[in-house]
């Protein structure tokens, strides 16, 4: 027995060294200058581009394999003069059995940590288009010689993994400054030979700190058409810290949105023209903007709970049907598209709001002057540039607001001498209105009309604002950006009316009373100065 071990042993050993022996061999085996040769030559045919290396030689440990240093891929001379891919340092491995029998033949391609240049021209084309074999040069590479030569296979090899890559992202020659991305830690398994190749991977995004994991790639290639041209299919799962980077980098910095983002899409389309759909969601959801109008601090934050959106993408556009989300107790339902191919325009679709509170939009975040607190309610439609948002706004809609109160924060020290305010005009009403009518001119039980929005402009012919004490009626325009505004009011009390013109701007209105029934033995002119007084108040 113990001989029997002895010549098992010593079988072992000398297996041991023939193996040690022949991986010493190696190079010798190899034929590195042809090899080097059929490398550029087969990558340069696969992708329509020169490929060139500093160096090639070949390691033994711990893999057998054809080492590739200062490999680089030229890029399309219509694009850029620099290279399209770079690395300093690439390893295309050895099939070991074909090895033992004197047959070089490869395995899997190493691209470790490549830096690929994404170019695109004004006109939306990619650098990556022109990628692809050239019509002349699908005649098959020679066949080549046993022992010391590489026998071509059909594919050059089977898998292709790229190591912790960096893409960047450019656009060059557009009007307006175009965003710029990177992509970093790009980890990318393709794995296939012939028309259908397979991938896996993930990457992260920059700016913005959003990762994304791929699964069940597939990409079909026909040798005939552009690589954009070839169909693909994915399932892509993303996940981001915070969306604030990102967001600012495509859309600007103003408002700043954030929040966690998570989803998962399924891709489809081709590779120059994806279509993505499936679920997404910013958990909370956060807009946050300086406005000098506010007390200290002018920095404010508006957050919604989970914004959830089941969307889809396809040519430059975005739809999501529904988009959903709440503030507070308040809910908001609206089909979304956004597209960006001009610049970021948004829609929002049977525009839904229940129950939100105004208060927290309206002097909590944007500290308007006339704003008043409530549960909202509104039906309608909106659409806004986003670099323009105040002069391209748009859109119906019908609202009710209430019961609330008027707490402009101006407007809040009128809480305890309303009956007061407006000097003359308190004087003139006092004395021939029931002291009960502005006992309490804040609180109202709602305010309720249509509205149509025009590039900023709103009109209404038909709000009305109803006290316990009054009703006040409003027609006319406010442009939201400017403050200008041309309004009818009509205020009725109960025991005669107030006709008012209100012209100019929200700092400096112009008011011309038309004397009602009750007022006629007053001066015209002690009136207006009065409401002028009491607008002024307001703001």
């Amino acid at each position: 027995m113990r001989r029997y071990a002895k010549w098992v042993l010593a079988a072992f050993a000398a297996l041991v060294v023939l193996v040690v022996a022949a991986l010493a061999a190696l190079p010798l085996l190899v034929d590195t200058p042809r090899v080097q040769s059929l490398i550029a030559t087969s990558a340069s045919q696969a992708l329509g581009r020169p490929v060139t290396f500093a160096s090639v030689s070949v390691t033994v440990f711990p893999l057998p394999a054809v080492e590739l240093r200062g490999l680089e891929v030229a890029d399309d001379p219509k694009f850029d003069t620099a290279p399209f891919l770079k690395l300093e340092r690439g390893e295309l491995r050895l099939r070991l059995r074909p090895l033992l029998s004197g047959r070089v033949e490869f395995g899997e391609l190493v691209l470790r940590q490549p830096r690929i240049a994404l170019i695109q021209s004004a006109d939306g084309r990619l650098n990556v288009s022109t990628l692809g074999p050239r019509e002349d040069t699908h005649a098959p590479a020679r066949p080549g010689r046993g022992g010391g030569g590489a026998g071509a296979p059909s594919a050059l090899v089977s898998r292709v993994r790229i190591d912790k890559g960096v893409v960047t992202y450019v656009v060059r020659g557009a009007a307006t400054a175009a965003p710029q991305y990177r992509i970093e830690d790009l980890d990318l398994t393709l794995t296939g030979g012939g028309p259908r190749v397979g991938f896996d991977g993930s990457l992260q995004v920059r700016p913005g700190d959003l990762a994304l994991r791929i699964t069940e790639g597939a990409l079909t290639l026909d040798g005939g058409k552009s690589l954009l041209d070839a169909p693909v299919r994915a399932r892509v799962a993303l996940e981001g810290r915070d969306l604030g980077s990102l967001a600012a980098n495509a859309l600007g910095p103003t408002p700043a949105i954030g929040g966690a983002v998570k989803g998962t899409l399924a891709v489809a389309g081709t590779l120059g023209q994806p279509t993505a759909s499936g679920e997404i969601e910013l958990a909370p959801a956060t807009l946050t903007q300086t406005n000098a109008q506010c007390p200290e601090p002018r920095r404010r934050t508006l957050t919604l709970a989970t914004l959830k959106v089941s969307g889809a993408w396809q040519d430059s556009r975005l739809t999501g049907r529904p988009l959903t989300s709440r503030l507070a107790s308040g809910t908001i339902t609206a089909n979304v598209t956004a597209s960006l191919d001009r610049g970021v325009r948004i829609g929002l679709g049977d525009l839904a709001i229940r129950g939100l509170p105004l208060e927290r939009v309206l002097v909590d975040f944007l500290c308007q002057g006339y704003a008043v607190s409530g549960p909202l309610d509104l039906d309608g439609a909106l659409s806004l540039t986003l670099s323009d948002l105040w002069t391209t706004l748009s859109g119906p809609g019908r609202l009710r607001i209430g019961p609330g109160r008027v707490v402009g924060a101006q407007a809040l020290g009128l809480l305890d001498g309303i009956v007061r305010v407006g000097g003359a005009v308190s004087a003139l009403l006092s004395a021939d209105l029931p002291s009960s009518l502005f006992a309490a001119p804040l609180e109202f039980e709602s305010i309720t009309g249509t509205y149509q929005i025009t590039n900023g402009v709103l009109t209404t012919r038909d709000l009305l604002y109803t006290s316990r004490a009054m009703k006040v009626a409003v027609a006319g325009e406010y442009g939201l950006a400017t403050g200008r505004m041309n309004l009818d009011v009509v205020m009725n009390h109960g025991r005669g009316e107030v006709k008012a013109k209100v012209t100019g701007t929200a700092a400096s209105p112009s008011i011309r009373v038309v004397p009602s029934t009750i007022l006629r033995e007053a001066d015209p002119k002690k009136v207006e100065q009065g409401l002028q007084d009491l607008l002024k108040r307001f703001r």
